[in-house]
This record gives C-alpha cells, sequence and structure tokens, in this order.
C-alpha cells in the first residue's frame, strides 16, 4: 500500500470513529422515521443539510434523494445508498422503533444511509487535508423498494457521469457484525411482479359445471405456473415463482366470480430473464384456457441482476480487509433477491458487499420482517468500507 494511500486510510478511520456516537443516532433517527418509496423528504432533508454542513456540493435532482460531489476535476468514484423503508409494522420494542404505523426499516436501508453519511464525512476531511486526487459522489437514492427501482430516475438524471466504478453495501443478517460478503459476479438475481386477476361466471358450490369455476382455476395457475415455468425455462438460471397474494371469495358455497393472485418471478440469469415475461404471458393463458376464465395479467419488469466487475470487486474486497481483516472477508452466494443497484452495475463497473449485522451468538433475523434487529457496529464498519474502498479506486483510478 503507498504512502499515500496509508495516510489517508488512518484519517478514514479516525473520522468515522469521532463521529460513531452521531451515526448510530442518526441510524436510530432514521429507524423512527422511516419513509415510503418516493416519500423520503424528511430523510433527505437530514442527509442534505448534514452533507452540506461537511462541505459536499448537494444537488437534489429527483423529488426525493440527492447527489452530493467533491473535488472539481479528475476521475469520479461514487458511492451509493437507499433510503426507503418498507410497508412493514415495526415489532420490536426498541427504543428507536418506528414511531410510523405500518412502515419500517426492516431491509436495513437506514444503515446503509447512516454509513454512506459517514463515509462522507471522512472522504470530506481528506478533501480538507488536500489529499482529494479526483473527485468523490456519493448517490442517496430513493425508491429502491419499488420495482424497477429509483435507480432508473438517478440514471436519466446523469448521476453517473464520468464515473470510474461505483460500490454499495447491503445489510445482511445472516453473517456476524465485522464480517464482510463478496463475490465477484451475479449477486443478487433478476426480479418482476406478476399480478393475475381473473373474471367469470360465479355461482353456487353444488353447480360448478354451471359455472366457470374460477377458484378452480385460480388454484391450477398458483400451482401449474411455476412448475410449467421451471421446465420452459434452462433449470441453470434458477427461476422461482412465489405467490405473495391470493384472493378469491367471501363465503364457502359460493363460487366467486372474480378473483386474484400475486408474487414475483425471480431468476440468476439475465439471459432468461429477458424472455421470462413473453413466455409467463403465455403460459397464464394457456394454463387458464380450459376453465373459460378471463384473465387480466400485469407483469411488472422489474431489476437485473448485480453484476460485480472484476476490479471493483478486488478494491471492495481489499476494503473489506483493511477494516475487519482477512479473516472478516468471506465468499458469499449468489441470492434470488432483487436490488436495483444492478441498473448501475449495466452502466458502469463497481461492486456491492454484504455487510454483517448480526450480533455474535444472538439470534438470526430476516429481511423485509418487522422483527429485525441490526448490531449497530455494522454502522462504522460500513462507513469505513465504503470510504477506503473509494480512495483506494481513486488511487487506481
Amino acid at each position: 500500500m503507498s504512502p499515500s494511500v496509508s495516510t489517508a486510510s488512518r484519517v478514514v478511520d479516525a473520522v468515522v470513529e469521532k463521529y460513531a456516537d452521531e451515526l448510530v443516532d442518526l441510524r436510530r433517527d432514521l429507524h423512527a422515521h422511516p419513509e415510503l418509496s418516493w416519500s423520503e423528504h424528511r430523510t433527505t432533508d437530514l442527509v442534505a443539510r448534514r452533507m452540506a454542513e461537511a462541505g459536499w456540493r448537494v444537488d437534489r435532482l429527483l423529488p426525493t434523494g440527492l447527489v452530493a460531489e467533491l473535488g472539481s476535476s479528475g476521475p469520479v468514484i461514487a458511492l451509493r445508498a437507499d433510503l426507503d423503508a418498507l410497508a412493514v409494522t415495526d415489532t420490536t420494542d426498541d427504543p428507536w422503533m418506528s414511531t410510523t404505523p405500518g412502515v419500517a426499516h426492516a431491509c436495513g436501508h437506514d444503515v446503509h444511509t447512516a454509513a454512506l453519511v459517514g463515509a462522507g464525512l471522512a472522504l470530506a476531511e481528506l478533501h480538507a487535508q488536500g489529499r482529494n486526487r479526483g473527485r468523490f459522489r456519493l448517490l442517496f437514492q430513493p425508491a429502491e423498494e419499488i420495482m424497477p427501482g429509483g435507480a432508473l430516475e438517478m440514471l436519466e438524471a446523469g448521476v453517473l457521469a464520468e464515473v470510474s466504478h461505483v460500490f454499495g453495501l447491503h445489510c445482511d443478517p445472516s453473517i456476524d457484525v465485522g464480517t464482510v460478503g463478496l463475490r465477484e459476479g451475479p449477486i443478487t438475481g433478476a426480479a418482476d411482479a406478476l399480478d393475475v386477476t381473473l373474471t367469470g361466471k360465479g355461482g353456487h358450490t353444488s353447480r360448478p359445471h354451471l359455472t366457470e369455476d374460477l377458484t378452480f382455476a385460480l388454484g391450477k395457475l398458483i400451482t401449474e405456473l411455476p412448475a410449467i415455468l421451471s421446465r420452459r425455462l434452462d433449470p441453470r438460471a434458477g427461476v422461482s415463482v412465489v405467490w405473495g397474494l391470493v384472493a378469491a371469495g367471501g363465503a364457502p358455497n359460493v363460487i366467486p366470480a372474480t378473483g386474484r393472485v400475486a408474487g414475483t418471478v425471480r431468476m440468476l440469469d439475465a439471459v432468461a430473464w429477458a424472455d421470462a415475461e413473453h413466455l409467463v404471458r403465455d403460459l397464464v393463458r394457456q394454463v387458464l384456457e380450459p376453465y373459460g376464465v378471463t384473465a387480466r395479467i400485469v407483469y411488472h419488469r422489474g431489476v437485473p441482476p448485480v453484476v460485480n466487475a472484476h476490479t471493483s470487486t478486488h478494491i471492495l474486497g481489499r476494503a473489506a480487509e483493511m477494516v475487519v481483516g482477512e479473516d472478516g472477508r468471506q465468499s458469499t452466494s449468489q441470492s434470488l433477491g432483487g436490488e436495483d443497484f444492478g441498473w448501475f452495475l449495466e452502466r458502469v463497473p463497481g461492486a456491492m458487499a454484504r455487510l454483517g449485522t448480526r450480533t455474535p451468538d444472538g439470534p438470526t433475523y430476516d429481511l423485509h420482517q418487522g422483527n429485525l434487529r441490526i448490531d449497530e457496529r455494522a454502522v462504522t464498519i460500513g462507513a469505513r468500507v465504503l470510504a477506503h474502498a473509494a480512495v483506494l479506486a481513486q488511487h487506481l483510478s
């Protein structure tokens, strides 16, 4: 490691340590006041004010979210965090539990945001000391939790102009705090949303032959679409259709005239993803045709896999080792979870790592659940990893 990088690294660690309590307090504040996609106004205001105080040039390109930049020339290294929460009820009893009914930071975006603020404070100090050789750009992105994600709007606003690498982190409550999971190549899956509404002639359950037995047709769709799709796509694509919503009927002796089923279509392979919508629509119609019902199919194309670039993954891995040591860096597998950071990586090289948030020997939580708890040491670890990655990438550019 060059002397300049070593010095910069010491500055990063010292600044993050200096602001550690503030960063944890920020995470708790965000957790207590979660905001849904495209409604992250309070969150945006808090972050914008703190970044401006630290000397960043802040630009609000969209209704929510912001871009902050330091430096005036040279290669741009970008760091990204997401701001939004989920329509989930916080079931913890922590003092900082959500004060907004039915909304919670159940995916760790409060940690991502606080960590990026911490990285921003460290990079601002480097800039003030004249150790910034190029430009740093922070992307505080809105609306990650909806498809196809706020990343597309940020891309349209030009946030990746002149960017040579972009880095991000995502909380992983299945691995211990002090651990960072990395993988070169695809680390997440493609994810789409499927919503099918059926209509048909209802009637009495004693005379199903005089109806279009919509409930039976709905059941066939629920079980047969996943099975058929698995035989029509290469099994290496890892396709998964899982239903999250099923609704039909209101009485046990009445065949309803309407029904609905909705879920997600996920796969590991971007090539299969390109053809998935057409195939799914065709198969839904084929499954339902014998029953005479009418189907309204709404297919929302979601996000591509996050594909970590070789050099970017090496940089992010080296940054992780600087923070958690070689033992703290571990390989991780590709998941079927969707993440709109993939849209950024279709444009420029970059990488995302998994940030361990489980307390050692403590319970294992799951994302998107109201009981999610985070070991808050992950906030400063994430801040240091992001800042170190930015410094290393800048010196390599």
